[in-house]
């Protein structure tokens, strides 16, 4: 972070980056805009999959994890891990779920690889409970999403290019 609290990494109109907490999104602009008196300069982030835009003074970015998409090389790695066991602990569901979710809202490729790999079941495995499956998804629709732009291709091919690692994987 600078001297005036703006955040160490550029951001421009049109870049696609990363909020922990959502996901993908694109930037729209870097707009001023005049909030209780005090002129903030906010980045204006659309999420078209939610339809959601935040605007986030650009003082706090580097406090909410806001980052550019990761490198090939992070991503890569994310993919690695998937192509790994999956190490479920022998602990309660409610304590891994949130474990888990801690993870997806990090934001980091590598560790949502981790919860998609853990929570991955073959067709001739047991059924997953509802929450399990939702944790599953959202994971899964997090990684596809930055999986999808580091590599130039649409969400569908992103699931798909991932599922294929985790079924050639795990047989």
């Amino acid at each position: 972070m600078n001297k005036k609290g703006y955040p160490s990494i550029a951001f421009n109109s049109g870049d696609f980056v990363v909020y922990p907490a959502h996901g993908v999104g694109k930037v729209a602009d870097i707009a001023k805009q005049k909030i209780a008196g005090t002129e903030l300069e906010l980045i204006v982030v659309n999420f078209d999959k939610d339809k959601m835009t935040l605007r986030i003074p650009m003082a706090k970015v580097d406090k909410v994890g806001l980052r550019k998409i990761s490198e090939q090389a992070t991503m890569n790695d994310a993919v690695n891990v998937l192509k790994g066991k999956a190490r479920v602990k022998k602990i309660m569901w409610s304590r891994r779920a949130q474990e888990y979710e801690n993870k997806i809202n990090s934001g980091n490729p590598v560790a949502i690889a981790e919860v998609v790999r853990d929570l991955h079941r073959n067709e001739n495995l047991a059924e997953q409970s509802y929450s399990e499956r939702q944790i599953y998804e959202q994971a899964l629709n997090r990684l596809a999403s930055e999986y999808a732009v580091c590599n130039k291709v649409s969400s569908e091919e992103a699931v798909a290019a991932l599922l294929s690692v985790l079924t050639k994987e795990n047989k």
